[in-house]
Formats: structure tokens, sequence, C-alpha cells
């Protein structure tokens, strides 16, 4: 885009328009709808795994707004992976601790992520304009995605080899043809009214004012919550802190609240200035007044129509769920479409990806629901108990688990996929990365230099992690895992050395590397002692441990994982 960041405000920004001729008969590999920050993940992903992608967008803008705001580790993770990351940790402002407010008493404070040995925080904030307009210039570096906006996707054919989108432009209509088309569209998904699906669920009877105010203030960069506060009596509040000096400030309403009336300065300004105080000067950068659903659709696959985000799925705000959850399903998805692109696994791979992302989306939407039904008691009963539980929370540690202000945004333990292979009859594993699960990150050393685990191994492939010890040789190791190859699969084949153990890795055999587990923060995360075995997924999910390296057990679990072996 030629321009440093400073210089460009990303929620005036606008991309260009052109005209594009498509050639008869040509098909597509994948063509992805929605250009937010779910539908560039995808193209993102996909690009980098060398599957071309037409991004298209009834747009020509960025979000207005700051919108979803809260970017959990995982998302980074998958940011990081993604070439964005960094970008987004240095812009975003980084925070841990919550705490919880009934009128204007401390109740308690949490930490998200206590301990050390992490790369990422447990969350960023950071307006969603910054996160797209991040993703739209990593995007437009892929000459391989071809990014057409102001391009309205108005309808879809599906045929036994491909999909046909109908596409309104500017200088008129035209069509597409793509084998897989990936709906990233929205809420209001085009593509689903399309193909006459709806999303089922629930709406929640109650109205949130939702401010984004500039000021200069003291409070702390953390999530503060507060039930019944003095200065907005018989509601909650919300507050987080954003780069640029702007404040998210959360203001529950109540049902019977006119959201039209609401938004405006006169009144939106007396309920800031009775949270901040009368002298204190902020500016209204963004005012919007919401009700909130939890619903989904039935699948989120319908042919060959893949739904991913806020099109197939949507929760409340509480916990941070929506973009999070969207960006994971990009995530789960990218590397099954290379797979069955590529004809190394079969097309029935992508059911997994509406299995184990329609498990994950029940999941935000129970703990959204349920952090929902806390903040927002409908009935004196529930009123009485919530109430209740909170001024037990002050000295009681068991109450705090019962305080629902939020269950913030963790990935899915993906614990029932048919991917997973089960763990041996006697072999004994901690429960706590169990098959299913995002791999932990931990501090490394790597052809050294100091590295943290998951910037070692690729994410667009397969990664196989060999932990040596009790006198085994790293050589000795990798000459036994050198045989662990599938045909069109990549496999990143690593050897974990224990702490102050050191190898040339130029004396190992081709296609084996080796990282040195400095602080033994892995292995004690995964549960792993020498000669233990992990395979973890292009997603990074682990999909099959052993105690013991088996060649044919770990053929077999990579098969199984790639949709090509049954339970």
């Amino acid at each position: 885009m030629g321009k440093s960041e400073a210089d460009v405000d990303y929620q005036k920004l606008r991309f260009a328009y052109r005209h594009v001729d498509e050639a008869p008969g040509h098909v597509h590999p994948v063509a992805v709808v929605g250009a937010g920050p779910i539908g560039l993940a995808a193209a993102i992903d996909l690009a980098q795994q060398g599957v071309p992608v037409v991004l298209l967008d009834n747009d020509d803008t960025l979000s207005t707004g700051s919108r979803a705001i809260c970017f959990a580790k995982r998302t980074l993770e998958i940011f990081d992976r993604l070439g964005c990351g960094q970008r987004m940790v240095d812009k975003g402002v980084r925070w841990n601790v919550g705490k919880v407010f009934l009128r204007d008493e401390q109740v308690y404070a949490f930490d998200l992520l206590p301990e050390t040995g992490h790369r990422r925080p447990a969350f960023i904030n950071l307006q969603q304009y910054y996160v797209e307009g991040y993703l739209a210039e990593r995007a437009a570096q892929f000459d391989t995605i071809d990014i057409r906006w102001k391009n309205e996707v108005i309808g879809v054919e599906q045929h036994a080899d491909r999909a046909t989108l109908t596409i309104a432009t500017p200088q008129g209509r035209y069509t597409l043809d793509a084998r897989y088309v990936v709906a990233a569209d929205g809420p209001r998904s085009a593509l689903r009214k399309a193909l006459g699906q709806e999303s089922h669920g629930r709406t929640f009877k109650d109205r949130f004012l939702i401010a984004d105010v500039k000021m200069k203030a003291p409070f702390p960069a953390e999530r503060w919550f507060w039930f019944d506060p003095p200065f907005h009596p018989n509601q909650s509040v919300l507050l987080h802190r954003q780069p640029d000096d702007v404040w998210r400030i959360d203001f529950q309403l109540g049902w019977d609240a006119d959201p039209v009336a609401e938004k405006d300065p006169a009144r939106v300004i007396p309920r800031i200035q009775a949270l901040l105080g009368k002298d204190v000067e902020f500016e209204l950068e963004w005012v919007s007044v919401y009700t909130f659903s939890c619903l989904r659709m039935d699948s989120f696959r319908h042919g060959r129509v893949l739904f991913a985000g806020d099109s197939a799925h949507g929760v409340s705000p509480f916990g941070a769920r929506g973009a999070n959850s969207g960006i994971q399903d990009a995530d789960n998805l990218a590397w099954k479409l290379k797979l069955v692109l590529d004809g190394i696994a079969p097309d029935a791979l992508l059911d997994t990806y509406a299995s184990e992302r329609e498990y994950a989306a029940d999941e935000n939407i129970l703990n959204s629901t349920r952090s929902t039904d806390f903040i927002t008691p409908k009935s004196p009963v529930s009123r009485l108990f919530r109430d209740a539980t909170l001024k037990l929370a002050r000295t009681c540690p068991f109450a705090r688990r019962l305080v629902n202000s939020g269950r913030l945004s963790v990935p899915a333990v993906l614990r029932d996929s048919a991917l997973n292979t089960p763990d041996e009859a006697g072999d004994a594993f901690d429960t706590c990365v169990v098959p299913g699960a995002p791999s932990p990150d931990a501090p490394i050393r790597s052809q050294g230099r100091d590295a943290w685990f998951l910037e070692r191994i690729s994410g667009s492939a397969f990664a196989g992690l060999y932990f040596c010890g009790n006198g085994e040789t790293p050589l000795a190791a990798g000459r036994r895992l050198a045989a662990f190859k599938y045909p069109g699969v990549a496999l990143d084949l690593l050897l974990v050395l224990e702490p102050g153990a050191s190898q040339n890795e130029a004396d190992l055999p081709e296609g084996i590397a080796a990282i040195e587990d400095t602080e033994d923060v892995l292995a004690r995360r995964l549960d792993a002692k020498a000669g233990s075995f992990y395979l973890l997924r292009p997603d990074q999910h682990l999909c099959a441990r052993r105690r013991a390296w088996n060649e044919a057990a770990a053929i077999a679990a990579l098969e199984r994982a790639i949709g090509k072996r049954q339970h």
C-alpha cells in the first residue's frame, strides 16, 4: 500500500475496484467470500500452503468502529503463523488480569496467564479495523490471492465438481466457478440466504450501549466489570483499554431502552461522565446499541460451500468468543482444503471441518449463554442467586468460580474428533493436553538461537516430535525417525533434546531437525518422557501420542488424521 502505518487511517481506507474478465471454463481452486478477519485469514492460510484464492467482498472498506477488540492467545498464535502476529501484538494493548466489582467494591481479581514461558499474552485489545488492515496488507503480499473489492456475491449454484457464484459489480454481473467456496460473509450472509439456510438459537431480551471513547485515563490495561455500580445502578458496565487512548465501555440498558434514542450523544455523554467524572475530557469515537443472540447453522457444510465465522455462528460478546472462534474456523479449514484439492485426502475430510467446528460453536454458545444469563438475570430468583454469589465471592474462593462476567475465550478441545488416534492401552498420560487439544507453546533453542516452539513448526505441515533422552543419541533417533514419510503430506520431524543438550543438524539425516527444550517446559506441558512421540496437525492440534516410537503406528495415526483410516 506504499504508506507507513502512521500515514494510514484504517477507518477511512478505501480499496480500488478493478474490472476482471473471467476466462471461460476456468475453475478456481477456492473462492473466499468476505474480506473480514475470517475471510482474510483463510485466504492467507491457503496461499501460504500454495493454494490460489479469489477473495470477494461486497465493500471497499474495512470495518467501522472498533467492533471486535479482544484477541486471545490462541488467535495470536494463529496470526503468528500467518505472518502478522508480531504486528498485532506491537500495536495492541496486552492484558492478563481482570477485576470484578459489586457496586463500588472490588470483589476479586483473576489472572488468565499466571505462569511464565508463554510467547503471547492471554489477550490483546486491538480495534478490528487494525486487525483487518494488517491482514489485508499481508494478503496483498501474495500473488496467488486475487482480492476483488466491490464484488458482491448474490447467488450460488452447485454442481458435482464445482460451485458457480453470481457476482454483482459496479460494471455489471458475472459468474465465477470454484471447486470450493468459503463463506465468511458475516451474520447477514448472502450465501446462507442463497442456499435457503438459516441460523437457529436464542436472542436475549436486553440491550447494550457500546461506546468507544477517546481519552487519557489512569485506568490500567485490565478488564474491569461492574455489577450494579453506583454510576449505573441495577445494570452492568464493562471497561477495556484499546490502542490510541481509546476505551471501550459497555453499558447494559435493559430491554425497554429505545435503541435509536440511546445513541444520541445527549444520552451517551452523561452515562460516561457518571463513570469517569464530569471533569474528565473525552471524545466519542463510535457508538452503537446491540441486542445479542447466540445461534448457529445446523450444518457448516453444504456441498461445496463451507461456512465460517459469523456466517456460521454468532455469540454474545461476553467472553470474546466471536472473532476468536471464527479465526479458529479458518485455521481448521485451510489445511484440510489443501489436502483435498491435492487429492491426498478424501473429500470427506471436509466433513470433519463441519463436525469439529460445530462442536466448538456449541461450546462457545453454551458459555456465552450462561454468561449472558448471569449478567442479565430475567427473574427475581436468578437475580437473588447472582447477587448472593457476588457477595460471597468477596471472601469465599468457591463462589468466585460461580461468578460469570464472561467465561473468556479458550480454544475448543476436539476430544471426540474422528481424526484423533486414541492413546494406547497402558500408556499413562497426563490429561492436560489430550488428542484434540492445541499444542502449548514453550521456550526452546533452535539453530543456535532462543526461539519458541510454535514458531519452529511451519503450520502448513504435520509435525512429528520425538523426545530424546535416557542415553539415546540424536543421531540414532534421527535415523529411525527419518523413515516416517507419507506420499504428498508435508512433515516437520523434530528431535526434542533435553535441557543443555545440543546437536549439529548437519549431522542428522535429511529432513530431521533438532530443538533444545531449554527449560523442560515443552516436555512438562505435553507430559513427555524420553522416547515419547507426538503428532500434530497443521493447525497445531495434537492428534496422536505414544510413549514409544512405532513407525507403523505413526503412519496409521497420520492416515487417520487425513481422513483415510476409520476407527
